[in-house]
């Protein structure tokens, strides 16, 4: 899964940083929750099941994109690619089967 591959590596970049404690920790468990979430909803029989696992992926998401706005200077790489991660999440969860 290509959004779950995407997903990986903004999670191994977001280790990357440089960042005040306890917005590290916050932004590594977010962005883990990320991929993580993608991945068990990936693996859920009913696609009710994989919508909502792929909305909370979409929520942690939203949530590291905000922590990284709170830093003093988010590399640009770095928005660039949770932006990319959003599209696709979106597409995921819009083109879901009801």
């Amino acid at each position: 899964m290509r959004t779950l591959e995407l997903a990986i590596r903004f999670h191994g970049e977001c280790k990357k940083l440089n960042v005040k404690y306890y917005l590290k920790d916050q932004i590594e468990r977010s962005s883990s929750s990320v991929a993580l979430n993608l991945s068990e909803g990936n693996y859920r029989r009913t696609s009710k099941d994989r919508r909502r696992f792929f909305q909370i992926s979409y929520a942690s998401l939203k949530e590291t994109q905000t922590a990284l706005r709170l830093m003093d200077e988010a590399p640009q790489s770095l928005l660039h690619l949770a932006d990319h991660i959003g599209a696709s999440l979106y597409r995921l969860i819009k083109n879901m089967p009801s």
